[in-house]
């Protein structure tokens, strides 16, 4: 607790006293992010860092293994779908991207699930992720080639799945939404994006 209370006095000192005034602007005017970020809750995974964005750029939902869930008209408690629901239609973002990462630990114990059968919420989480670690096996890769082809389709995967959201298919087929797949690599801190015409993975900016 010492070191995050130094850290906050840090970020009024310095931080906070450059930006203030958009602070301020950021309360009178609210919100207006253009992008939905869909990240990993991951520790090593942070958007503002990774982008050099400011407050305000970015919704950010974080969930393990930065997945969505396909969309269910179950009366439930849905926080990620809910956090979707509310970056589209309420706050307009004209971009969604789900961003996942290298080293991921849920796309590793998709492939080791017995590591998680004493937890049962973490364990139903990670169905969602079943698809992409069956295809992932089907590539024949194995070992830490394997994880990488895990994490990449899983991206894609999850892409499909936020494509079920009627709201989301709606505005993609219109053209006022675009869906974007990243891949962040913790060790080189190099992002590569799914490139829908060729179907591969590139360097972010090329």
């Amino acid at each position: 607790m010492s070191e995050l209370s130094k850290g906050h006095q840090t970020f009024k000192t310095n931080y906070f006293q450059e930006h203030q005034t958009n602070f301020i602007k950021l309360v009178k005017e609210g919100q207006s992010p253009k992008a939905l970020f869909i990240g990993c809750s991951d520790s090593r995974v942070i958007p503002d860092l990774i982008l050099n964005t400011k407050p305000g750029d970015l919704f950010v939902v974080r969930n393990v293994g930065n997945f969505v869930p396909p969309y269910s008209f179950i009366e439930d408690f849905h926080a990620t779908a809910s956090a979707i629901e509310y970056a589209v239609s309420v706050l307009n973002v004209s971009e969604i991207i789900i961003c996942g990462h290298t080293h991921c630990g849920a796309c590793a114990t998709l492939h080791t699930p017995e590591k998680v059968t004493n937890l049962p919420h973490l364990q139903k989480w990670l169905q969602i992720g079943e698809g992409a670690k069956n295809l992932a096996v089907l590539s024949g890769e194995t070992g830490e080639a394997l994880l990488r082809q895990t994490e990449k389709i899983s991206i894609t995967s999850q892409i499909d799945h936020i494509l079920t959201y009627p709201e989301v298919k709606k505005k993609v087929a219109n053209g006022t939404l675009h869906i974007l797949g990243w891949l962040y690599h913790i060790e080189n801190g190099n992002i590569e994006y799914y490139d829908f015409e060729t179907k591969l993975f590139l360097p972010l900016g090329k």
